[in-house]
């Protein structure tokens, strides 16, 4: 079916006109980077033939930095200033540390800030910089090899990543110099590889991606709909990888040999684990001890690992609300799906063979490549639908100056959300919608984007009516916002490009202000909404008041509520203590409980006058 294809501004091609882009697979054990070369994806290898590039930064006293092979094995002797693994960290603040899992083994800076600094000998530096050095290197590797400048990257992400750290991760881009085409999320990059978009044999295919890596295991169903990837479900276990399966061999070798050298047994153990995937047996040597292992012994110990590896898959299934009959292709991702044992599992449990025509360590790179290869404009026949998503949240104003999100940054687009509001007054006819652009969660700390009125509320006392907003945003970034009023069918709209006007400069500080003033922003709003809820309890006090405290309460009671409501008053345009006000809220609620029961009863009088009780008796049989 022919798709729309939406080019990037200003990368259309001109005729015979080859723009130099990569695909970046950034991974927590080793990254690689591919583009699309003589019409063929494939992953570029350093000067040593390496293309995989692992994902371990040293820091020098000096101010160099290595990256890579070299950084990877000095990390025994300088385990403090060689950071590994440091996607574990990406988007991740000061409270995070304590959840991530493991003994992460470096120092961290003290003191208020927004993300977690790690100590090196070269000074203090976050996840983002680590990062930003293994893309420099990538993209360093990329331009010698295809001998001139990118002008852009696909960068693959799991697709449990969150927004923050897939901000974070373009920010680590932006570090590098790198111009950022899109952020792919790694399964839907490994189903590119393999063209399982290009097949129009079904109308909707569902793909299971199995991705074993060395440090964690992640299983995603993905639904491809005209085009269109979907992830239905994600699982897996970020504490289980190929590196288990190389300490099971490892204990194994040890329990034999007797010997205490642990760290020599793990690398036999990875030697043999590798061995075993093409040889039904290998021999086995430890200092002086001798043996040898079956691929048939090593598949009976690994099997308890395989088996959470399915059970994850089991979940993923049961969270799409899928059975494994309906899964059409499976693919295999990350180097410790070589094992045999692993494939043979996996091929079991689906009831079909895995697709694993395609090195497992490359597969993610090269459709990240395929993908920046048509976003760079090469290829402007190729019809696919390339979805862009919302920089910053969209938004309106709410009583007492919040501000309430209703589209979420990161939001793929097109999209539409609709969400109800209310009056706050009595009687209320008319509503003003403010649109805003921003994370902060106060009006005057976003960017005012449009406002707009409705008008024609039927007349209700305070919180009946009901008012439906609508945004929606389209394919070009062009946001649409209707309200209508529920009852009366009366609408108002309004039409606005939300990113005119914002350079991606502007657009990252605003997030990082964000982040930084996450805090204050939410000790502002918690205030803000209590003195909202005074206001709300003295505009009912002086309602009810208005209405009927000549009749049923004496002049020294009606000077306590007023008494009561200059204090609340007073506190609400005075202090700036959430839990203060509330407090003072209560006191005012508590003064006005024997007028609530008057009022109460009085109704109760009113409403029985010139009846008797048989009158309000159920008569039906």
């Amino acid at each position: 079916m022919a798709l729309l294809q939406i080019s990037e501004p200003g990368m259309s091609t001109a005729p015979h006109e080859h723009r130099l882009a990569a695909g970046i697979d950034l991974g927590t054990t080793n990254s690689l980077v591919a583009s699309v070369r003589s019409g063929t994806a494939e992953v570029l290898e350093d000067e040593n033939g390496q293309a995989l590039l692992p994902s371990v930064v040293r820091y020098l006293e000096n101010g160099d930095v290595i990256v890579g092979q070299q950084a990877k094995a000095a990390q025994l002797d300088d385990i403090e200033n060689t950071i590994a693994s440091v996607k574990r960290l990406m988007g991740r603040g000061i409270s995070d540390l304590k959840t991530l899992g493991g003994n992460l083994p470096y120092t961290f800076a003290e003191g208020d800030m927004a993300v977690p600094q790690i100590k090196t000998v070269a000074g203090n530096v976050t996840a983002i910089e680590v990062s930003a050095e293994i893309l420099k290197a990538l993209k360093e590797r990329a331009e010698k090899a295809l001998g001139g400048e990118l002008k852009g990257v696909v960068i693959t992400v799991p697709a449990y990543f969150d927004d923050a750290q897939r901000q974070a991760t373009k920010d680590a881009a932006r570090l590098a110099n790198l111009n950022v085409f899109r952020l792919l999320n790694e399964p839907t990059a490994a189903a590119v590889a393999y063209g399982l978009d290009q097949k129009e044999d079904l109308d909707e295919r569902i793909i299971a991606v199995y991705d074993l890596g060395g440090g964690t295991f992640d299983i995603s169903i993905l639904k491809l709909n005209k085009g269109v990837f979907e992830v239905m479900a994600t699982g897996g276990d970020s504490a289980l990888g190929g590196d288990d399966f190389d300490h099971v061999i490892a204990e194994w070798i040890l329990q034999q040999s007797g010997s205490q050298q642990s760290h020599h047994a793990l690398a036999e153990a990875r030697r043999v684990k590798e061995a075993l995937s093409d040889n039904e047996q290998v021999d086995v040597q430890l200092e002086d001890w001798q043996g040898s292992i079956s691929r048939n012994d090593f598949n009976q110990m690994v099997e308890p690992l395989v088996k959470k590896t399915l059970l994850a898959c089991r979940r993923a299934l049961r969270d799409a609300g899928l059975n494994k009959n309906q899964v059409h292709d499976v693919v295999m991702v990350g180097g410790s799906t070589r094992m045999p044992v692993v494939r043979e599992k996996v091929g079991d449990f689906f009831g079909k063979p895995p697709l694993v025509d395609i090195d497992p360590d490359k597969v993610v790179a090269i459709g990240a490549a395929l993908q920046a290869d048509v976003l760079a404009g090469n290829k402007p026949d190729e019809e696919m639908l390339l979805l862009d998503v919302i920089p910053l949240s969209l938004g309106l104003e709410t009583y007492g100056g919040l501000v309430e999100k209703v589209i979420a940054r990161n939001t793929t687009i097109p999209i539409t959300r609709a969400q109800e509001f209310t009056t706050f007054k009595d009687n209320q006819t008319a509503m003003t919608i403010h649109l805003l652009q921003g994370e902060r969660e106060t009006v005057e700390e976003n960017r005012s984007l449009a406002k707009f009125s409705l008008k024609g509320i039927p007349p209700m006392v305070a919180g009946a009516a009901r008012i439906k907003v609508t945004f929606k945003v389209d394919a070009d970034g062009l946001l649409t916002v209707e309200a209508e009023e529920q009852t009366t069918g009366v609408k108002a709209g309004v039409e606005v490009k939300p990113s005119y006007g914002l350079t991606d400069n502007e657009i990252e500080g605003m997030i990082r202000e964000s982040m930084e003033n996450a805090q204050a922003d939410m000790e502002a709003r918690k205030l803000r909404e209590q003195k909202v809820e005074a206001d709300r309890t003295l505009e009912a006090l002086d309602s009810a008041m208005a209405a009927d405290a000549d009749k049923i309460l004496s002049p020294d009671e009606v000077a306590t509520l007023q008494k009561a409501a200059a204090q609340l008053q007073h506190i609400k345009e005075s202090s700036d203590n959430a839990d203060e006000v509330k407090a003072a809220i209560k006191n005012m609620e508590k003064a006005a409980e024997f007028y609530v029961a008057r009022r109460m009863d009085d109704n109760v009088k009113t409403a029985m006058a010139g009846h008797n009780v048989s009158d309000f008796s159920d008569t039906t049989e």
